[in-house]
C-alpha cells in the first residue's frame, strides 16, 4: 500500500459503495474504511442491513423471472463484489445456457471477480463506468458475451442512486434501452427517501467514491420509460413477487424495485 492509501488502481483511503454493500451483506471483501462507513450508516439508518439483504433477494427473484421468461443474456452493470449466489449462478439454476457480462467501475471488484467468478465463455467481467453507457455497450468483452440482436436482461440493481441528477441518469438509461432489442428486460432497484428523511444516511457517502442520491417513486418509475412494467409494477423490493416469508419490518425497507419488458 502506498502512503496515500492506493494499491495500484485501488483507492483504499475512501469507502466505496460496492465494498460498503459487501460489508452490510456480511461479506469479507472490504477494507476498514468501508466497515466504518457501514457502521455509521447502520447507526443512522438501522434498517440498512435488512434493506440491502432484501434488495439482494429481489435480484435473485428477478433474475429467475427473466430467465423463466426466456432471457438467455444478462448485462449486469454495477455488479459489485461477488456474493454467492452470483447472478450467473442464479441464472444457471434455471438455464445453463445463460450468458452473463458483469460491469463495474471499481478495480477491486474486477480483481475479485477475475479470481472468483467462473472464467468460462459464458461469463465475463468488464471494468467500465455506467456514466459512459456507450463505452459499456461498445466494450469488446461485453460484445463477446452479449449479442444485441437478441433479447438482453439489463440489470441496474442498486446502482442509479449513485448517479447524480447532473450526470443525467435518465439519459444513461435511455441510451442503454435504445441498444436493446424488443423482448429485452430492465431489472432495476433504487434507494428512496419516501419512507424516511435520510439526509443523515446520505451524509455517510459524502467521503465515499460516489454520493447517494435518493429518489421518489415517480422519479424511479420514469427510468422504465420505453418498458412495460410487469406485475406488480414498481414496489418496495420485499413485495416484488415474494417467494417466502417477508423480512422483518418489510414496510420500512427503502428500496424500490421492478422489472420492465421492452
Amino acid at each position: 500500500m502506498t502512503q496515500d492509501g492506493i494499491v495500484g488502481e485501488i483507492d483504499t483511503s475512501r469507502p466505496h459503495p460496492a465494498r460498503i454493500y459487501d460489508y452490510l451483506l456480511g461479506g469479507k471483501d472490504h477494507y476498514e474504511v468501508d466497515e466504518e462507513a457501514g457502521e455509521r450508516l447502520v447507526s443512522v439508518a438501522p434498517e440498512a442491513r435488512v434493506s440491502v439483504r432484501a434488495n439482494r433477494d429481489f435480484l435473485r427473484r428477478a433474475v429467475r423471472y427473466v430467465v423463466g421468461e426466456g432471457a438467455r443474456q444478462i448485462l449486469d452493470i454495477g455488479t459489485g463484489l461477488p456474493t454467492s449466489p452470483n447472478v450467473h449462478e442464479i441464472a444457471h439454476e434455471a438455464a445453463t445456457d445463460v450468458r452473463v457480462a458483469y460491469v463495474d467501475n471499481d478495480p477491486i471488484v474486477k480483481r475479485h471477480a477475475d479470481a472468483l467468478l467462473s472464467r468460462t465463455g459464458e461469463t465475463s467481467i468488464v471494468l467500465a463506468d455506467l456514466r459512459d453507457p456507450r463505452s459499456v455497450v461498445d466494450h469488446p468483452e461485453v460484445r463477446r458475451i452479449i449479442d444485441f440482436d437478441e433479447p438482453v436482461a439489463l440489470l441496474l440493481v442498486a446502482i442509479l442512486h449513485f448517479v447524480t441528477d447532473a450526470e443525467k441518469p435518465a439519459e444513461i438509461v435511455s441510451t442503454l434501452r435504445d441498444a436493446l432489442p424488443d423482448g429485452s428486460f430492465l431489472v432495476l432497484s433504487h434507494a428512496t427517501g419516501d419512507l424516511f428523511e435520510r439526509s443523515d444516511a446520505q451524509a455517510v457517502y459524502n467521503n465515499a467514491t460516489a454520493s447517494m442520491n435518493l429518489r421518489g417513486h415517480a422519479e424511479v418509475e420514469r427510468f422504465f420509460e420505453g418498458f412495460d412494467l410487469v406485475d406488480p409494477g414498481l414496489t418496495q423490493v420485499p413485495f416484488w413477487r415474494p417467494d417466502g416469508p417477508l423480512p422483518e419490518n418489510a414496510a420500512s425497507i427503502g428500496f424500490y424495485g421492478g422489472v420492465g419488458r421492452k
